[in-house]
Order: structure tokens, then C-alpha cells, then sequence
């Protein structure tokens, strides 16, 4: 029998999306469909006096302008509008709901059409205006104003008084951008109105569950009135973890014209969403001549918007790298006339572990110890957060195995000291770490008589390959071939599931399986028990295994009966089962994956232009589920964090609060050219205490300290430290 666990799986879902019979949100046809538009707000603050849809309304094929005048009831208060991952504090944006402008690129008015080329021409004819107010959008400017959010990490000693007296002391300040996600797929719902008053929302969305119960409680409908599904997602990155404004608006589209609505946001409206937020990172590392730290403090000041409370942990990822005595720690947020900010991969580590990394290199330079040394004198084997230790890290091999494969030994620590041509070459390195997490989750098996398994759950796949492994733990535990094993995803009305995020659902989604395949094999069991002249009559359970399409028993194989024969025998055509797995809660353990990344960067030294010709990531995640998609997980991190280094960065004009570069030709991401030689190696972890699989998730650690090792790589080329992202010609210049 084959075992698909731990194998490299191509994904089963690949020929659907090559094929083009993947269906993504804008997919979904109906007879009568109609079309919206958004207009969207001009100004960053205000009031709207009027808004003017008359020569909008004369346009033939425009059927209805929807405004917060002239638009369906909607829920009035805060909790109504509380998704389930949205801020504990503040009050949830909602759209088209009264005349306050809260921020650039706010939708103001739907337009609804017959075609979407005549809602796109009706909404430039849309005439609004304005009592403005005095908005801010600059960080910088609006430090002033910074407050401090209450976190559970607590300062141990006094980092101050440490710092001062360090024999070595590294204080900088460092930056990273706004950033936007960029998902190819544009944000899109499709509202299919059946005709009886419910609705089918086809959406692009990280958590259909999360969609559906958002939806009812908005627009006060019954669980069974709306169904949202999400089967295939063009990329999300933490954008669709929260409903966005488009599908509300489909949904209000769709009542008030009582027909079927589809709103596809334009690549401009993508930036009125969520986003990585602008942050200022401040580090001060004081340490003995050996490199021993004596203390770490560690400062963000993060962007939200003006009526919601969003940040994520930047600061408090040294505790689980580094030993130190003396520890402070301090999250600060600056209110801005924005959206609020969002998720976006590996939120908070990816920003705040680029500053510590970075800091711990120059501390590296100021020590005159190599990098990877200097973080094995300060290696922490526990979570000093929490005093606990972890129940697996493997980072040290991490270290030795990624240098190894990069050849770090050969590196000459003096800055400009390497070179391959005309080229400056630098090598950098950077740790990296995240949470491992699981959330309870149910799946429901129906095993047909046919030697066939329909798995079918909530969860939705978002490019990471959630099919794929969901298919190979089923056909492990089945004992079928991957081919008998069918998948359902995405579909608010499948067994219960979170949203998918935070590195969370393969661990979590496959033990749903798992747990579930169990019962099939249970009642399995007890129909061959019962079964005439059965082989199994005083069997138990874990005397038996399903292989091949058949109960067979572990000591003899011998001993085997077709599982279709004991469902015809029992009668039964179909074995439907369905069970919620939840994990038991470990006060006892630290849960983390970890990284090592090694980055080679070429500068001309005449143009400043520089490249990234080589990574290594060499990463400990626990029991890997399938070696083909985790790479390629990791990969795709990897190129997101050299974007952050090189080239991501949303300007505003902060005159008007405007963003200038909302589109994909001014708002730079790497594209093949920008991208060489990736290589990703699995650091062998057995994790026996998280979950009885070992199981730990892939899709946020490959980001964690790529931009920090590709920075630390481009000071080692250059002999220039750039401390706020993205690294720049110019910035080389200076």
C-alpha cells in the first residue's frame, strides 16, 4: 500500500485550475445576473453634502444607484458588524451606511447595471460632494499621538539599566512601509438570488463560515437564508480573512433589485482594503565582549485606522531566540485616516523579526563574530515569555544545515570583500520563527460501498494545498488510492471550520480526518464482527487496519475482508461519518516552527542595482505533510520576503491622503526575472507533544527573515546599512 503522508503529492486540485474548470468567485453564472460598480470617496475625511446619480440612472442598462439614502436596512450596531477575526476594540467599518468619509478610496455608491461596462461608465458619471475635514496619513508626522496597547509580554529585569552598562551596545531605529497583498485574484462575490429570498454568495474569502454568519447578522437573516462558498482562491495572504466591503455590497445589490448580483473590485480598489501597516521599529541590544546579551529592548509604532484597534505581536519574538537576562518589550499604535490594517503573511514577525534580525547582524559586526555564532551564544531553549520550554526546536540544526547547503564557511566577514566581476557579493543570514497552531475542526467522511471517499469540510484552500493533504491523510487512513478519494471545500454548509490562516489548518484540518476516518473504521469493524464466518469476530480495534480497500489485520495480513463486502453484507450502500476534532490545550510547552535563511545578494557597483542570486531556507516545521507543496509554500514566502526588501512600498501623497501608486506597474513586486536560485530544506523535527501527528504549518515561517537576511547580505556586499525597507539604489546612494 502506498503511503502518501510525508510524500510529494502534486496537488489534485491542479488540473481543475489548469484546466480553467476551477470556479473562483467572478465564475459563477446565472440568468438575469446583473452587474455593480463602487464609487469610491476622493477625499480622506469628511462628510458626503450630495451625492447626484441622475445622469448615472440615465444611462441605458442602469437599473439601480444604491447610496446610505437610498439602500436596504442594515444592522446598526458595532457587535452586528464584529467578523469573527476583526479587532476587540473599535467599530467595524461599514459601507454605504451614513454620509461619514473615513478614508481615501471609501465605497460611496454601488451602481448596478446590465453589463459591467455600463456600471463601470454610470459610476464615472456618479457626482459627489464634499464637506472636508483635516485628515493624517503620515506616520512619521502623527508619532506624537502614539499609544500603547496592553500585551501579555512582561519585562523581565531592567533592560535600561543593562543596556547602559553593556560592555557592546547596538541602538537603531528601523522602518518598514505600508504594503499591500496583491493577490492576483481581484476581490470578487457573486450573490445568486434563487427567487425565494435566499442567496447562494459565491466569495473570495479566507473563511466562508466567517462570511455566512457576517452576512446574517448584518442583513438579520436565518443560518439557512444565505450559503456562502469559496471552492478555489487566487491568492489571498491574509486579505481574506475578514469579509471585505464587496461582498456586503453584492449582498445589498441583490436584495434590493431581488436578482442576482456580481461586484469585481478593480485593482485600484484593492488598496481601500486591509494592509501590512507602515511600522517603526526601535532595538537596542546590549551585550558582554563575548556575545552574551545582557539586555534587548524592543519598540513598535504601527499604523491603524481611526475607528478600529488592529496590531499584532512585532516585539516579543527575541524571547523565543535569544537569552537575556533584562527584556522590555512595547507595542504602540498611531491612529491614521486609513482602512484598518490587516493580516498579511506572517503578521507581526514578518515586520518585527526584520528589525531584530537586522539589529542582531550589526550587533554581530560591533561583536566582530560571525552571525550564525553570535546566535548560537545567545540560543534560548525556552520561551521566556513564558519560562516554558518548547516541545520541539530544532533551529540549531537549522543553522547547521542551511549554512552547510550554503556554503556559509566560506564567507568573508569584511564588507566589499567579495566580488564576482563588476559585482559586489554579500552573504547575510537571519533566523526565523512563528507560531504553530490548531484549531478544532470537523470533517465529514462518506465511504461508498464502490471502494470510493467523499471528504467534504468547511475549510477553505487558498492556494496552500489544503486538497492535497486533506486527500492524502484520507486515503492513508482509508487505505484507498488518492484517485478514490473526492474533496469538498469552501461551502459555509459543510462541517464547521475557522477561517484558514496563521499556518493553522493543515495541522488542523488533517486530524479532523484523521479523527473522522477512525470512526469509519470503528463501525467498520463492528459490521465484520457481526458479519457471517467474520475473520474479526473477537477483534479490536487496534488489532486492524484499512488497506487496500479492505480491513485487514496487523499481525496477519492474511486475515483481510473487502470493505465492500462488509457493507454488502451489512446492507449498506453508504458510511456517512462526522467528527469535530478539537487538541488539548498544552500549558506545559512553548509552539513554534523555526527558520535559518541565508541570502546571497550581487550589487553593481556602478549602477547600485542589486539582485538576489541565491536563498537557502533551511526550516523545522515538525512532520511535513507533503514535501512538494511545503516547498513550494516556502518558496512563495521567500519571494514575498524579498519583495519586502526590494521593492514593496505603497506611496501616499499625504497632501490629499492618497495612495499613487494603487496598481500593479507602479507598486512594485518581484516578477520572474527578480527571482534565482531558491533552495528549501526540511530540518528533520519530531514533535511528539503538540499533536499526535507532530504536525506543525509551513505557510508563514518562509517569509520570517528573508528581508532581514537579504538586508543583512546587502550591508556585507556594500558596506552600506539601510535600515528602512525597501533597499533602493537610491538609498545605496546616500
Amino acid at each position: 500500500m502506498t503511503s502518501y503522508i510525508g510524500s510529494a503529492t502534486s496537488r489534485v486540485d491542479g488540473r481543475a485550475k489548469v484546466t480553467g474548470a476551477a470556479k473562483y468567485a467572478a465564475d459563477f453564472n446565472q440568468d438575469g445576473l446583473t452587474f455593480g460598480a463602487v464609487v469610491t470617496s476622493t477625499i480622506s475625511k469628511g462628510r458626503i453634502k450630495r451625492i447626484d446619480t441622475s445622469e448615472a440612472l440615465a444611462v441605458a442598462g442602469v437599473v439601480a444607484v444604491l447610496t446610505h439614502d437610498h439602500r436596504p436596512r442594515m444592522a446598526g450596531t458595532d457587535e452586528a458588524w464584529r467578523d469573527e477575526v476583526a479587532p476587540e476594540d473599535g467599530s467595524p467599518f461599514r459601507p454605504l451606511y451614513d454620509d461619514k468619509v473615513l478614508f481615501d478610496g471609501q465605497p460611496i455608491a454601488l451602481v448596478l447595471a446590465e453589463e459591467w461596462e455600463i456600471a463601470r461608465l454610470a459610476a464615472a458619471l456618479v457626482r459627489v460632494e464634499y464637506e472636508k475635514e483635516t485628515h493624517a496619513t503620515d506616520l512619521h508626522a502623527a508619532l506624537g499621538r502614539a499609544y500603547a496597547v496592553e500585551k501579555p509580554e512582561k519585562p523581565r529585569g531592567d533592560a535600561t539599566k543593562a543596556y547602559a552598562t553593556a560592555a557592546v551596545r547596538h541602538q537603531a531605529e528601523y522602518f518598514i512601509p505600508t504594503e499591500h497583498h496583491n493577490p492576483m485574484e481581484l476581490f470578487a462575490s457573486t450573490a445568486q438570488w434563487d427567487g425565494g429570498g435566499k442567496l447562494t454568495v459565491c466569495d473570495k474569502t479566507q473563511g466562508v463560515q466567517n462570511v455566512h454568519g457576517y452576512l446574517c447578522s448584518i442583513f438579520a437573516k436565518k443560518a439557512d437564508d444565505i450559503r456562502v462558498l469559496s471552492p478555489y482562491m487566487g491568492g489571498g495572504f491574509g486579505a481574506g480573512l475578514r469579509p471585505q466591503y464587496q461582498v456586503v455590497l453584492a449582498v445589498l445589490g441583490a436584495l434590493a433589485l431581488e436578482r442576482s448580483v456580481r461586484l469585481v473590485l478593480t485593482r485600484q480598489q484593492m488598496y481601500g482594503l486591509g494592509y501590512r501597516p507602515a511600522t517603526i521599529e526601535r532595538l537596542a541590544l546590549g551585550a558582554k565582549a563575548d556575545g552574551t546579551l545582557d539586555a534587548i529592548t524592543h519598540e513598535a509604532i504601527a499604523v491603524t485606522s481611526q475607528f478600529e484597534e488592529f496590531s499584532r505581536n512585532d516585539t516579543a519574538w527575541a524571547a523565543l531566540l535569544y537569552k537575556s537576562d533584562t527584556a522590555r518589550f512595547e507595542h504602540k499604535l498611531v491612529r491614521l485616516d486609513v482602512p484598518t490594517s490587516s493580516d498579511m503573511r506572517a503578521p507581526g514577525a514578518a515586520t518585527g523579526v526584520y528589525a531584530l534580525e537586522s539589529a542582531m547582524d550589526e550587533l554581530a559586526v560591533a561583536l566582530n563574530l560571525d552571525p550564525v555564532e553570535l546566535r548560537l551564544r545567545t540560543y534560548s531553549d525556552r520561551d521566556q515569555n513564558t519560562d516554558l520550554p518548547y516541545s520541539s526546536k530544532a533551529l540549531r540544526e537549522c543553522y547547521r544545515e542551511g549554512a552547510a547547503a550554503f556554503g556559509w564557511s566560506k564567507r568573508d566577514p569584511k564588507p566589499r570583500s567579495m566580488r564576482d566581476g563588476s559585482e559586489l557579493v554579500g552573504w547575510g543570514m537571519a533566523s526565523g520563527v512563528w507560531e504553530a497552531l490548531q484549531v478544532p475542526v470537523a470533517a465529514r467522511i462518506a465511504l461508498s460501498a464502490n471502494g470510493h471517499a467523499e471528504v467534504s469540510c468547511a475549510a477553505s484552500d487558498i492556494g496552500t494545498g489544503t486538497y492535497t493533504i486533506v486527500a492524502q491523510m484520507a486515503a492513508d487512513r482509508l487505505g484507498l488510492p488518492i484517485e478514490n478519494v473526492s474533496v469538498k471545500l469552501g461551502d459555509s454548509s459543510l462541517p464547521q471550520a475557522p477561517v484558514e490562516g496563521g499556518s493553522w489548518m493543515a495541522a488542523s484540518a488533517t486530524h479532523a480526518v484523521a479523527a473522522t476516518a477512525g470512526e469509519i473504521r470503528t463501525e467498520l469493524l463492528a459490521l465484520a464482527r457481526r458479519a457471517k464466518e467474520s475473520p474479526f469476530a473477537g477483534a479490536k480495534l487496534e488489532d486492524v487496519e484499512l488497506a487496500g480497500g479492505q480491513i485487514v489485520s496487523k499481525s496477519d495480513t492474511s486475515r483481510a475482508v473487502s470493505i465492500a463486502e462488509v457493507m454488502r453484507q451489512a446492507g449498506l450502500d453508504r458510511l456517512v461519518k462526522e467528527k469535530l476534532n478539537t487538541f488539548e490545550e498544552d500549558h506545559t510547552h512553548a509552539h513554534n516552527t523555526h527558520s535559518a535563511v541565508f541570502a546571497e545578494v550581487k550589487v553593481d557597483e556602478q549602477l547600485g542595482v542589486i539582485r538576489v542570486t541565491r536563498v537557502v531556507s533551511a526550516v523545522a516545521a515538525g512532520r511535513i505533510l507533503n514535501t512538494k507543496t511545503a516547498a513550494s509554500q516556502v518558496m512563495g514566502s521567500v519571494v514575498g520576503g524579498i519583495g519586502m526588501a526590494l521593492h514593496e512600498e505603497t506611496a501616499f501623497d499625504h497632501r490629499f491622503g492618497r495612495i499613487m501608486n494603487a496598481n500593479v506597474a507602479e507598486y512594485h513586486m518581484p516578477v520572474n526575472a527578480d527571482i534565482h536560485d531558491i533552495k528549501v530544506i526540511f530540518v528533520d523535527e519530531r514533535d511528539d507533544t503538540i499533536n499526535p501527528l507532530g504536525i506543525k504549518g509551513v505557510g508563514e515561517i518562509g517569509i520570517v527573515g528573508v528581508a532581514a537576511a537579504v538586508a543583512n547580505a546587502v550591508y556585507h556586499a556594500t558596506g552600506t546599512r539601510v535600515r528602512d525597507l525597501p533597499i533602493t539604489l537610491d538609498k545605496l546612494r546616500r
